[in-house]
């Protein structure tokens, strides 16, 4: 769960699934083409300028339209032996996917015990279906399709071209600013993730087969192709697994590494034996923080499947919207999409409420994976205040659950140091990004191998420094 300060558990929520706090001051709108500055003179002005460029994230008013209008069709032939050829198209919808085939390669890509509900057709497709991610919000789905001669898909991609960098949790509005303040257009760029998802996951969803290793570099070619044919400025890949990471950087995109909070699974039989590997300082103010719950009159539920009905719905938007709304976010998901997600998605959701009395005052939002349980959204009624509300509905229902489901770990999201006192560890993120711009790119390595020996750093300081006993790892 993503950017609410400690100790405050009802009127700050988070930014979640569908909601970014950060933006940027500049307008796609208002990007224009000059004459470039001569190479060396932009190479010394753009490294003398780099640490403000990247410092400043700025703020500012969301542009919610896209811009940008594609007329190329693009589709790719490559040879994959002597005989057998591979076509790759690019499609507007996930609804030109059957649902079976899509999801045959998201499970191909994860392994069936690790099923990745964000990847699966159900989940994209709602964004979709639902105005949460399409053209008129920012989200121009261009997703990648490879098959066979007999029209087997092989991979599918989720991809999407943007003319803005929200809901996307590896932020890179300082680039676009440093390309506008030389007459560079920054948007549109390709973008491979799940809107408004900071999940890891493959990407490039593969089907399993002998020659996939060829497959998944015949797909990377054809986005690059994509990307240079069409005069974007850039492809990115945000949260994906390390392997592909690895793989990407190697085929020249650049890696960036990020930092989220995981909770681990120690075979534990209940939260008391979680609670045991902590300091006892740590596992004292937890008890506490537990037992103001009742002491407020609340009743905490975990709902799934079909006991999550239209109201329950109705009301969790409410408390999403009151979220985004006091973190200064946009609301990127409507109200259709909780009900699209409750229909298509069944028993991997979880949801789980606070009641107080015969009214639902706040919720948390959590998805099933094959060995994670994936926490996203949380919010509560407008005006309200319950201490403590806000770490049981989002971190310690989730512990139990993932014992009770016997679930290997929990993903709470983006941000938020507080987490680390209640039992949820740094673990590292990774992005990549191929910038066409030769002059721009490097520029950009420099700062990013500068900003990942941070993040390193703070990595092993914070776990050093945890909330376990020694030995606990």
């Amino acid at each position: 769960m993503i950017g609410v300060a400690e100790g405050c558990s009802g009127k700050v929520g988070m930014a979640g699934v569908g909601g970014s706090v950060r933006s940027c001051t500049c307008s796609p709108s208002s990007f224009f083409l000059r004459k470039a500055p001569s190479p060396v003179r932009f190479k010394l002005k753009f490294r003398f300028r780099i640490n403000a460029l990247f410092g400043d994230w700025g703020l500012g008013n969301r542009k919610n339209s896209l811009s940008f209008s594609s007329t190329h069709q693009h589709q790719f032939t490559f040879s994959l032996t002597d005989t057998d050829t591979v076509r790759v198209s690019v499609l507007s919808s996930i609804s030109d996917v059957s649902a079976k085939e899509w999801d045959a390669c998201a499970v191909d890509a994860s392994g069936p015990n690790s099923f990745n509900p964000f990847l699966s057709h159900a989940f994209l497709s709602a964004l979709e279906h639902s105005a949460s991610a399409v053209r008129e919000t920012g989200w121009m789905p261009h997703h990648i399709v490879a098959k066979d001669q007999t029209n087997n898909i092989l991979a599918v991609v989720p991809l999407y071209l943007k003319t803005h960098s929200y809901g996307e949790f590896v932020f890179d509005h300082s680039w676009a600013n440093a390309y506008h303040s030389y007459g560079y257009k920054y948007y549109p760029k390709l973008q491979s993730c799940v809107p408004f998802t900071p999940v890891t996951g493959s990407r490039i969803l593969l089907r399993n087969t002998s020659f996939k290793d060829q497959i998944f570099d015949i797909i990377v070619s054809a986005m690059k192709d994509i990307t240079a044919n069409s005069q974007l400025s850039s492809l990115h890949v945000t949260f994906p697994s390390e392997n592909e990471w690895l793989k990407l950087t190697q085929k020249g995109f650049l890696p960036r590494i990020g930092m989220q909070y995981h909770w681990k699974n120690r075979n534990y039989k209940n939260f008391d034996d979680f609670l045991m590997d902590m300091k006892q300082s740590k596992r004292k103010n937890i008890r506490q923080e537990r037992k103001k719950i009742s002491a407020q009159n609340l009743i905490m539920k975990r709902l799934r499947g079909h006991e999550i009905k239209a109201r329950h719905w109705d009301s969790f938007y409410t408390f999403y919207r009151n979220t985004t709304d006091n973190k200064w976010g946009t609301p990127h998901l409507t109200r259709e999409f909780f009900h699209e997600l409750g229909s298509k998605m069944g028993d991997n959701v979880l949801l789980v409420v606070a009641e107080e009395g015969d009214e639902l005052v706040a919720g948390a939002l959590n998805l099933i994976g094959g060995d994670t349980l994936f926490g996203r959204l949380w919010g509560c009624l407008p005006r309200s205040y319950y201490p403590s509300l806000h770490f049981e509905a989002c971190y310690y229902q989730a512990i139990e659950a993932a014992i009770e489901l016997n679930l290997k770990k929990v993903e709470a999201g983006a941000q938020g140091e507080h987490k680390i006192q209640r039992g949820y560890l740094p673990v590292t993120t990774y992005s990549c990004h191929y910038l066409i711009d030769e002059e721009f790119r490097e520029a950009i390595q420099d700062f990013l191998e500068r900003e990942a020996s941070q993040v390193k750093l703070v990595i092993k300081l914070l776990h050093d420094s945890g909330p376990f006993k020694e030995g606990i790892v």
